[in-house]
């Protein structure tokens, strides 16, 4: 991207992203530009050649191997950039920090693509469920992410948004060095841990609450809990909970840790116990449901913090009993529920990423044999080129979802929320449910900002009249 097209991009989008570029040198920002432009541009595949392609005249101008280099070979990190926007998006979190985290699949094709490897594929799995489908466990070749994402309220929407701003790879144990591999559990603690340390860093004062599925709710990532953070998360159906501890005797011994032990969640749902009806905010409805609700010690996980638990039943028995619990025993049933839905963003987030930021699509650190050797043994994650493979691949998955933040961040700024929702229900009048922007409709606001700036800037194109413009706003909606 040339000085000419880096002064005709939105003056909005470029003050937004002043902090990175005091991060990064110019170069490196000037790349970084380049590839988050042309991914928003492009609507092909978004590679990183597709990057450019996608600038037009502007990007072309570029030489190929500076993004690669970018991703492969510059000197940036990040978890610098993911610092930068928990900075920017401090001002826009609740009272306490809500932290998402999970991991995602991206599938990938052929056999010298760094670090990737065969991981479960939750999208193509089935669990047979009520009997209706037998179970099936899929897996597929690629890479998979720990993705650590932050939960902003929406002033249009009162499910909120997930932000991604922290990323590890998972690696495959099979194909990794015994000294380097970790669960996703111990990804999981790390980013927490970093996450933490920035915390501290600006001095917010702000509780950490963890929300997490059923993999994330474990000892790895809860043991030894810090004192600003809390969890809250589904609970095993058979999970050993205990009462609290009896007072201690004196000259008893040593003072318990733990109570009687009592009834599992599975036990606990069906005996005579009574079950409470409450109306629930999630997921953007009024949901009414049943409940049982006591606090008591996971002691295998949480040791000898209480905890709240919360057993879940759908009063139309469309859905099988749940159990949910929280460290922070004080938290009313009502409220625990209608945060845990505040999980679900993330689902959404990397549906979005993948769907219109093609975050499958970069074959970054992929490798071809020398010609005139032997074609080597198939195996997947092999570092032919010594640290350039691993580089590509952890940087350009992170790269793709700060564009997603970066995208959301300019329209918390400088979209019209209600006149896009209005104009997309028009284009789409069978879409009756739909009376928000979806993140569809946020993308295409700001691809038209670029290419109103680069219109604006063309003394030729300067005088392309309104109606041609309205012409071409709806195309690029309706595209």
């Amino acid at each position: 991207m040339t000085k000419d097209a880096i002064a005709a991009l939105p003056a909005s989008l470029l003050q937004l992203l002043a902090p990175l570029a005091v991060l990064l040198r110019p170069r490196n920002f000037e790349n970084f530009l380049t590839a988050m432009v042309g991914w928003i541009l492009s609507r092909g595949r978004h590679t990183v050649s597709g990057a450019l392609r996608a600038h037009g005249p502007a990007g072309v101008r570029k030489h190929h191997s500076a993004l690669y280099d970018f991703f492969s070979r510059a000197r940036w990190s990040p978890d610098l950039l993911g610092e930068a926007l928990f900075g920017m998006l401090l001002p826009r979190l609740p009272g306490m920090i809500h932290v998402l985290i999970d991991d995602t699949l991206c599938r990938k094709s052929g056999a010298h693509i760094w670090g990737a490897g065969m991981h479960h594929d939750a999208v193509a799995s089935t669990y047979g469920r009520f009997g209706a489908t037998a179970r099936h466990v899929a897996f597929a070749f690629g890479h998979n992410f720990v993705v650590l994402a932050l939960w902003i309220p929406l002033p249009w929407n009162q499910s909120g948004i997930a932000l991604p701003i922290l990323f590890r790879l998972y690696r495959s144990k099979k194909l990794t060095p015994k000294s380097e591999y970790k669960k996703r559990t111990e990804l999981s603690r790390e980013l927490l841990d970093v996450l933490r340390g920035w915390n501290e860093d600006q001095g917010t004062g702000k509780r950490i609450l963890v929300l997490a599925d059923s993999e994330y709710s474990c000892k790895t990532l809860m043991g030894e809990k810090p004192e600003d953070v809390d969890f809250l998360g589904p609970l095993p159906k058979n999970a050993a909970i205990f009462g609290r501890p009896p007072p201690h005797k004196k000259g008893r011994g040593a003072p318990r840790k733990k109570g009687d032990r009592l009834p599992s969640p599975n036990e606990w749902a069906k005996d005579e116990s009574p079950w409470r009806k409450i109306r629930v905010p999630m997921y953007g409805k009024l949901v009414t449901i049943l409940i049982k609700t006591r606090i008591c010690l996971w002691y295998g996980v949480t040791k000898t913090r209480l905890v709240r638990v919360v057993l879940t039943r759908d009063p139309t028995g469309r859905l099988e009993d749940r159990a949910f619990f929280s460290t922070d025993p004080k938290i009313p049933p009502r409220l625990l529920l209608a945060i845990y839905s505040r999980r679900w963003p993330l689902e959404v987030t990397f549906h979005d990423v993948k769907q219109f930021l093609g975050l499958e699509d970069p074959q970054n650190g992929w490798w071809r044999r020398n010609p005139g050797s032997r074609n080597p043994k198939k195996k997947a994650g092999p570092n032919a080129k010594g640290d350039r493979g691993r580089k590509a691949v952890e940087r350009t998955v992170p790269a793709i979802f700060f564009t997603y933040t970066l995208v959301y961040l300019w329209y918390l700024d400088h979209g019209q929320p209600e006149r896009d929702a209005t104009r997309a229900h028009a284009s789409a009048p069978w879409y009756q449910g739909r009376k928000t922007p979806s993140f569809a409709v946020i993308l295409a606001a700001l691809r038209w900002e670029i290419l109103r700036g680069r219109i604006q800037a063309n003394p030729d194109l300067a005088r392309v009249s309104r109606e041609i413009e309205q012409v071409l706003h709806e195309q690029l909606r309706a595209a």
